[in-house]
């Protein structure tokens, strides 16, 4: 879709008109119609196809669109939100940003962290437990940081997010102070898994929607900032927590973890708001009908299988690079390599996709993911080099997808509902984190402790992840390879 021609759009009423005129028996209908009826009402409650929203760029005039710097050259759709403009810029966009990046340090942060915490807690406090066992803590985490949003994406777009990300705040930092005391299995499910996932939650969703009310044409390059949090927090919290073990122990370590987050919180709920209001008699119950539209369909189930297998090296890395004989400190820097190459990967993909389309950007990111499974980890994982260029390669492609996916579904939807389409398609992914860790633990143990079959498993989920995104794009603009999408 034509990302330029955001500072003036067509009123919606304008487009439904036309096509009324286009044929003489629809105009002569519209003519008897009672004056009290008001046909170019939309009622956004009732999740419109985006199609109505849609008019190509011959219905459009040439002149209006070389003034707004238009996509006329590329024969695009462009998408029409009403009379809304963006501003794509300027303080208060980019401190909307700013206060994202924060949230998503800590919140993603933690995310990006769970292979440090598994191989410590598998190696002490829990180390009676299968690698399985302990996976379902983590597994639960993650699940609970993605289906909660069924509900929080459509309270976002009726109240904003002041009402969640407060609240979210409070239950991370009160999940990391009751994980420091922590001792028993049960006490790690509950206060790590249970409260850390749903405080967790309500702080992705509204950092990611927010963006989308402040940039358009800029989004995939504004989301791929903000996402960076997530990847320094990556890299930041498995350096401190490896130094932190072993001067002041456990306790400790996490404790100070919980105020570093709680910093980062009080900025975030400063910072984030967002701008447009929401449609009348909008719902704040999620909605799965909107499942029943292909390209949406098929873009959540190649989600699903992206977020599948990017946990599994996510969190067995570190427990890899000790199977294959390296030291406690190589493992347990993997993790923090791997996060640092995510950070380069939402920043310059993210610019990428505001060129080709987020799309485009996903499916190499994709293709460069399966690359690094069985070109180089499969072959080379068990040397130092290969491991590390693994890590490298795996980081980077894996962070465009985090901070594209959001784009992604903003391209099939109308912004109102950006919010209740980012949580259903999470809602369903949140499924794949729940099962993927315990499961790439039990392929482990079935082939004797050995890696190989996880590693082929991981590689398999992103090929057919890749076919989905592609199906999700030929759904919305035909079998043309290149299209910008």
């Amino acid at each position: 879709m034509g990302d330029q021609d955001q500072d003036k759009a067509i009123p919606i009423h304008s487009v439904q008109q036309q096509s009324l005129s286009d044929d003489p028996h629809d105009a002569h209908d519209h003519d008897n119609k009672s004056l009290s009826e008001k046909p170019n009402v939309v009622d956004f409650n009732s999740n419109p196809n985006p199609q109505m929203f849609v008019v190509q760029e011959g219905d459009v005039p040439t002149s209006s669109q070389n003034e707004k710097g238009g996509d006329e050259e590329s024969g695009r759709a462009v998408t029409l939100l009403g009379d809304e403009t963006y501003p794509e810029g300027g303080l208060e966009a980019w401190l909307i940003v700013l206060g994202s990046w924060c949230g998503l340090f800590a919140a993603l942060g933690l995310l990006n962290t769970l292979g440090t915490f598994q191989t410590y807690v598998s190696t002490h406090q829990l180390k009676d437990y299968d690698e399985g066992t302990v996976g379902w803590i983590f597994s639960l985490y993650t699940a609970l940081c993605f289906f909660c949003g069924i509900y929080i994406g459509p309270l976002f777009d009726k109240y904003g997010p002041r009402w969640l990300i407060g609240p979210g705040s409070v239950a991370v930092v009160t999940s990391l102070m009751a994980t420091s005391v922590c001792t028993e299995y049960w006490h790690f499910l509950l206060a790590f898994g249970f409260l850390g996932g749903i405080g967790t939650s309500l702080l992705f969703t509204p950092s990611i929607a927010a963006i989308g009310h402040f940039f358009r044409a800029r989004r995939g390059f504004a989301s791929g900032i903000a996402s960076t949090g997530g990847g320094v927090g990556g890299v930041i919290f498995p350096l401190m927590l490896q130094a932190l073990f072993v001067r002041v122990g456990w306790g400790w370590a996490i404790r100070a973890l919980g105020f570093l987050c709680l910093a980062m919180f009080v900025v975030s709920n400063l910072l984030l708001k967002k701008r447009l209001p929401a449609p009348k008699n909008i719902s704040a119950h999620p909605d799965f009908r909107i499942l029943r539209e292909r390209p949406f369909l098929f873009l959540t189930l190649g989600v699903f299988l992206i977020e599948f297998g990017l946990f599994i090296p996510l969190t067995y890395t570190s427990s890899y690079a000790l199977a294959s004989g390296f030291d406690e400190n190589f493992a347990f820097n993997v993790l923090p390599i791997l996060n640092g190459a995510s950070v380069i990967g939402r920043v310059l993909p993210g610019w990428w996709a505001d060129k080709i389309g987020p799309f485009n950007s996903n499916m190499i990111s994709v293709g460069i993911t399966i690359f690094a499974c069985y070109a180089v980890w499969l072959p080379f994982g068990h040397t130092a080099p290969g491991l590390v260029i693994f890590a490298a390669l795996f980081g980077f492609s894996t962070g465009n997808n985090i901070s594209i996916t959001p784009v992604c579904v903003s391209r099939l939807c109308i912004i109102q509902h950006y919010g209740r389409y980012y949580a259903t398609c999470y809602t369903i992914v949140s499924v794949a984190c729940l099962i993927s860790i315990p499961i790439a633990g039990s392929i482990v143990v079935a082939t004797g402790g050995e890696y190989w079959s996880l590693i082929v498993f991981t590689g398999g989920t992103q090929v057919l992840a890749l076919a989905f995104l592609y199906a999700a794009k030929v759904s919305s603009v035909g079998w043309k390879l290149w299209a910008n999408f």
